[in-house]
């Protein structure tokens, strides 16, 4: 997969589009990528997507709390280069950009520039200026600037229409098993090990790698433990993340990511680590010792053993 920034000229074979922020790259984005695919085949062509960063809600509502991305770029990048992509283009999503009407944007982007040959959009796909670009405009357009225009159908999971949005709500209250169905993979939280306060190891006896995750924006789960599968340097690994923040040994309220990887021994610091979520143990909470904490870490490694144990058995791990 060609990866192209902007709009510098490129030579593509009969493009055959479709568009969107794809974050999360769910198993409704793949529905609509695997029409892309078929389109292509069928008129000849390769396949375009067109992605954006930053998510335009973060330009479009910029006083609203931000939702927090499923993907950071660099994960998208790499999630689409496993589906046969041809090209994949990354426009920088700014107030001019958001600015275009529909019809400009498909006249002087993708006909003019690009000159597409197909143009494939998901059930409910909205886009240009006040949203209102949609299949039914589009078909004026497409019939227009000669181009071939394909709409496919929702994708659903137990008559559940799966969104970028529904995923979010569900890490936020820590639903693991709803995540991984509608993302069809485990959530992934990339990131540096950076140093801590040597808590863990010294004074709890659980050592940790304290993760600082590669950008900010990126959507962390509902507070609490979770069973992790750890990936360093092609190697992988199992453990216990906790996100939170520490409220038994630590006043500052930050939210702090730390894991403990099971049967490992040493130095992480500098390293670039890639956690996958598995399931969740338990939610935060605050204990009067340091006892009562470790006792808890114990009871916790054996439930997240029990749990990869359950998972091996299923041929899951």
């Amino acid at each position: 997969m060609k990866v192209h920034y902007g709009l510098a000229p490129i030579h593509i074979v009969n493009p055959v589009v479709t568009m969107g922020s794809f974050d999360g790259v769910h198993k409704g984005h793949r529905q609509v990528i695997d029409g892309l695919k078929r389109c292509a085949e069928k008129l000849e062509g390769e396949t375009v997507i067109i992605t954006f960063d930053p998510h335009p809600r973060e330009v479009l509502y910029p006083l609203e709390k931000r939702p927090g991305i499923l993907t950071t770029l660099k994960e998208k990048i790499q999630i689409l280069s496993f589906y046969g992509i041809d090209h994949l283009i990354v426009l920088k999503f700014t107030e001019e950009l958001a600015g275009h009407t529909y019809s400009d944007f498909v006249k002087h982007i993708l006909v003019d520039r690009m000159g597409i040959k197909g143009l494939v959009v998901g059930y409910d796909h909205r886009f240009g200026k006040d949203r209102k670009g949609n299949f039914n405009t589009l078909k004026e357009l497409a019939e227009k600037y000669h181009f071939y225009i394909e709409q496919e159908n929702v994708y659903t999971c137990d008559q559940v229409n799966i969104s970028s949005t529904k995923i979010r709500t569900a890490l936020e209250l820590g639903d693991i098993a709803k995540v991984k169905e509608f993302l069809g993979y485990d959530y992934t939280i990339s990131g540096t090990v950076v140093h801590g306060d040597k808590i863990g190891k010294k004074v709890i006896g659980f050592p940790t790698a304290n993760l600082k995750i590669d950008d900010e924006r990126k959507l962390l789960p509902a507070v609490g433990g979770y069973v992790v599968r750890v990936l360093w340097e092609e190697k992988v690994y199992y453990g216990m993340l906790n996100v939170g923040v520490r409220p038994t040994v630590s006043q500052t309220g930050i939210i702090r990511l730390e894991v403990n990887i099971f049967d490992f021994e040493g130095d992480l610091y500098g390293k670039e680590m890639k956690v996958q979520l598995l399931s969740r143990i338990r939610g935060e909470h605050k204990f009067d010792t340091i006892d009562e904490l470790r006792l808890q870490l114990q009871k916790d490694k054996i439930t997240a053993q029990h749990f990869l144990e359950k998972d091996q058995l299923k041929g899951n791990i």
